[in-house]
């Protein structure tokens, strides 16, 4: 039988065992430092963030594996509500195997998916490849003052034909890959300084990019708390249980 000095030591190693270990995200080598991350719920996706309460910007890396070699993954931020039509989204795919992704910027306002002007200033975009497959789209973007929170949306799509994206699959998991991101309060990142937005019009061009975006839109606030995985925490409980009382 375990003595009650050998069960208080399990419990007290189990209090300090941070959620972030057993999130998928802090686990990522992506090539920017973000104040926090996130394992969003469904597509195998990832979100690391910063938000910088000064200058209202959010600077994130979304990282996400196309269901097939060629295929797209995108993040956006809906401005008025938390579905895919009317979002402002960052896009990219691979155009071959081994070729660095290629990213654009796409006002969806309809299901045919067309590269656009976004409503809001966003700077810093670029795209890159990751082991297993997996794209990482990096980009900056300014949100309204004092907002608490956006849309976020995300995707992983079809095949891209011509340059062209395909419609992306209607699974469960497709159909609710939409959320709230909060920016202040419990649950999200400090303040850390960022870059400052541009002014220039136009949609970016594909690939590694820092042209800035274009003018600002409005914002919409909510909560979201960050996923954590409790599963990794209780099988370590579990084995320090049964080391400490056996």
């Amino acid at each position: 039988m375990a003595s009650n000095s050998s069960l208080l030591l399990v419990l007290a190693v189990a209090c300090f065992i941070s959620p972030a270990i057993s999130q998928t995200c802090s686990t990522q080598n992506v090539s920017t430092r973000f104040d926090s991350c996130m394992d969003l719920p469904v597509l195998d996706s990832y979100l690391h963030y910063t938000y910088d309460a000064a200058n209202s910007s959010l600077s994130v890396a979304f990282v996400a594996t196309p269901p097939r070699s060629g295929d797209w993954v995108a993040w956006a931020i809906n401005p008025t509500r938390t579905r895919m039509l009317g979002s402002q989204a960052f896009l990219a795919y691979s155009p071959r195997a081994g070729a660095r992704p290629m990213v654009d910027t796409y006002n969806i306002s309809s299901y045919s998916l067309t590269p656009g002007r976004l409503t809001f200033d966003f700077w810093n975009l670029r795209a890159e490849s990751m082991p297993g497959n997996r794209i990482v789209i990096y980009a900056s973007v300014k949100v309204p003052m004092g907002a608490n929170s956006v849309n976020q949306v995300w995707q992983t799509g079809g095949n891209v034909t011509n340059g062209r994206p395909g419609g992306h699959p209607m699974n469960p998991a497709n159909m609710a890959s939409t959320g709230v991101l909060r920016l202040t309060g419990s649950n999200a990142p400090s303040s850390a300084p960022g870059s400052a937005p541009g002014s220039a019009q136009g949609p970016t061009t594909p690939g590694a990019s820092t042209t800035p975006g274009q003018a600002g839109g409005p914002g919409n606030a909510g909560s979201m708390s960050t996923s954590v995985n409790f599963g990794v925490n209780f099988g370590i409980l579990v084995m320090l249980a049964t080391i400490f009382i056996f």
